[in-house]
């Protein structure tokens, strides 16, 4: 995924969800979209330095997207459903192993109860109904959690995700993740106990799961490379 001349600012602060204020090189303080509905844990600390894209439609009421941060972990990307786009396009290059036999992508497919699929993969050995994650929320060593704050929607999607598995059916959770500090990603069972049971659930149900990290820079945002995952993360060795 490229980006296009990305505007560099501070960031002032963010509110009301889908907004933020940042203040220009130059002094001036705009609003701009915030395309998260996270809780952005780490990604919003005012006088962080930020990048915005700019849409070239001009009715729009905040012209400049945050689509970038640089925390001092490392860079993220804010912008979540831009994960959709960065997984689709390896899988398009067939990037990810044991999915290069599925050439044909549709993205926003209708399944399970009224929800959409960020993806679907076709090929001859079936079909592949796919997931996708943005992850952010980073802790101590490098390890990455999801989801950053309660999610019924992410459970509901696990359980349809698990309902479409048959033959030729495959079924896959994709964690994108979205900031160069996380080296292992894992559930947030402190956060939302109900989604990591629900995750092993789907696992033991042959749900697939899958994390990547990313290249992040302000010309672009790519696929990397396989994290290790695990349900839980590792225990913190004992002091003696």
């Amino acid at each position: 995924m490229r980006f296009d001349g990305l505007l560099e600012g501070r960031l002032v602060r963010r509110y009301k969800r889908f907004l933020a204020d940042v203040e220009l090189p130059g002094g001036k303080v705009i609003t701009v979209h915030c395309p998260n509905t996270g809780a952005m844990t780490g990604l919003a600390e005012p006088g962080a330095r930020v990048w915005l894209s700019t849409s070239p439609v001009k009715t729009r009421k905040y012209p400049h997207t945050w689509e970038l941060v640089e925390t001092p972990s490392g860079m993220a990307c804010v912008h979540s459903a831009s994960a959709n786009r960065v997984v689709r396009e390896a899988f398009a290059a067939h990037l990810v192993p044991g999915f290069e036999d599925y050439p044909d992508i549709c993205a926003e497919v209708r399944y399970g109860q009224g929800s959409r699929a960020d993806l679907l993969l076709r090929g001859a050995p079936g079909q592949v109904f796919v997931e996708v994650k943005s992850v952010t929320l980073r802790r101590p060593g490098g390890q990455g959690v999801f989801p950053d704050a309660v999610s019924e929607r992410g459970r509901k999607h696990l359980r349809e995700l698990e309902a479409v598995l048959g033959e030729g059916t495959r079924a896959l959770l994709f964690f994108c993740v979205f900031h160069s500090g996380i080296k292992t990603v894992s559930a947030a069972g402190d956060i939302d106990p109900a989604y990591r049971n629900a995750l092993a659930e789907t696992m033991a149900g042959g749900v697939e799961v899958l994390a990547w990290s990313t290249r992040i820079t302000t010309s672009g945002v790519d696929l990397a490379g396989p994290l290790p995952f695990s349900l839980d993360p590792p225990a913190a060795p004992q002091s003696r």
